[in-house]
C-alpha cells in the first residue's frame, strides 16, 4: 500500500515537472515528495491519539525539507508539492486527489477554536507561488488560485482567482469527461487582465459615450434644433404675442425647461418666454421686455400666480 502510493507520487511529478529526469532523482532530490512520505507516517500516530511523537516527526520533515504540514491535516494521493520551500499545511486542512501546491503556499487558519478553521482543496486544485487560502473555506475541483493571490471565501469548481482579495477571472467547466488543463503556478497567462482594470476600463468607456452626448446636444442648441426631454434638451416653440422692439411683428418663443428630465420627477415644465430687447429703453405692448440690450428670458405671468394678501384677507373675513 504505502509503495503503491510512492509510486503514484514519483509518476505525478514526472508528469507535472519537466525539470525531472528519472524515478530516482525524484526519489532522492525532490523535498516535496519527502514531506508527503513524512506524513504518511505521522498522520496514523496522530489519528490514534498520539501528539508528541507525530508532531516530532512533522518538525523534522520542517527541518529538512522546508515543508511544515501538520500530522492532523488531511492529504489525498498524487499530491505535488513543487519547489517545496515555505509550504504551511495546518492542522484542519483537507487536500483531494492531484492537487499541485508551490512554494511559499499557506493553507491556514483565522480563527483560535479547536474546530475546523482550515480550508478544503478539492480534486484538481493547483495553487500558485505564494497563495493564501485562508479560513474553513473551499476551493472547488480543477480551481485554480493564482500566484500571490489571498482566498478568503470559496471558490467555484473550474474558477481562476487572482488577485487581494482574490477574484474570479474565468471559469472552466468541470465534470466528468472534461477536466481543466494543468495550469503551472496556478496562473492563467492568454489574456486574463486584472478585474480592477477591466472596471476602470469600463468607466473611462461610460464617460467617453456621456462626452459625446453632451457635444451632440451642444451642437444641436448651437444649430437651432428642437431637442427632446429624453435627451435633455430645450424645446422651443412659437408664443403667441409680440415682442417689444420688434419692428417685424414676429412671434416671441416659448422655451420650455425639461425640469422633470433633469430632476427625474414628474413635475411640469415651467415655460420661459423669449422676449427681443429691441433699444435701450422699455419696451411696449403686452409682450414688452425688460430695459436692456439683447434676448432675456423670463417666466410667463400666467406660470406664476401671485398669492394673496393674508391681512386684505383678514379684513374681508372680518366684515
Amino acid at each position: 500500500m504505502a509503495f503503491a502510493r510512492l509510486r503514484e507520487d514519483i509518476a505525478t511529478i514526472l508528469e507535472k515537472d519537466p525539470a525531472a529526469r528519472s524515478r530516482a532523482e525524484v526519489l532522492f532530490c525532490y523535498p516535496g515528495l519527502h514531506a508527503v512520505m513524512m506524513h504518511r507516517l505521522s498522520a496514523p500516530l496522530w489519528r490514534r491519539g498520539w501528539r508528541f511523537l507525530p508532531r516530532l516527526l512533522s518538525h523534522i520533515a520542517k527541518v529538512l525539507t522546508g515543508v511544515e504540514i501538520h500530522p492532523g491535516a488531511t492529504l489525498g494521493r498524487r499530491l505535488f508539492i513543487d519547489h517545496a520551500t515555505g509550504v504551511v499545511i495546518g492542522e484542519t486542512a483537507e487536500v483531494g486527489d492531484d492537487v499541485t501546491l508551490y512554494h511559499g503556499v499557506t493553507l491556514g487558519g483565522t480563527s483560535l477554536h479547536n474546530g475546523k478553521r482550515h480550508p478544503t482543496l478539492k480534486d484538481g486544485v493547483i495553487v500558485g507561488s505564494g497563495g493564501q487560502v485562508l479560513g474553513p473555506i473551499t476551493i472547488g475541483a480543477e480551481a485554480r488560485v493564482g500566484a500571490n493571490a489571498v482566498v478568503l471565501s470559496d471558490v467555484p469548481s473550474g474558477a481562476t482567482v487572482v488577485g487581494i482579495p482574490a477574484r474570479v477571472v474565468r471559469r472552466d467547466r468541470v465534470d466528468a469527461a472534461h477536466h481543466c488543463e494543468f495550469q503551472a503556478y496556478g496562473t492563467p497567462t492568454d489574456g486574463i487582465t486584472d478585474p480592477v482594470a477591466r472596471t476602470i476600463t469600463g468607466l473611462t468607456d461610460h464617460v467617453g459615450r456621456l462626452a459625446a452626448r453632451v457635444e451632440e446636444l451642444e451642437r444641436r442648441l448651437a444649430a437651432g434644433l428642437p431637442g427632446t426631454a429624453a435627451d435633455g434638451a430645450i424645446e422651443t416653440a412659437p408664443g403667441g404675442h409680440g415682442s417689444a422692439g420688434d419692428d417685424t411683428g414676429e412671434a416671441d418663443a416659448v422655451t420650455t425647461l425639461p425640469v422633470a428630465a433633469l430632476h427625474g420627477t414628474q413635475a411640469q415644465p415651467i415655460p420661459l418666454r423669449a422676449t427681443a430687447g429691441g433699444g435701450e429703453g422699455p419696451g411696449s405692448g403686452p409682450g414688452g421686455a425688460a430695459p436692456g440690450n439683447g434676448d432675456r428670458m423670463a417666466p410667463e405671468a400666467a406660470a406664476l400666480p401671485t398669492p394673496p394678501d393674508p391681512a386684505v384677507e383678514r379684513r374681508l373675513a372680518g366684515r
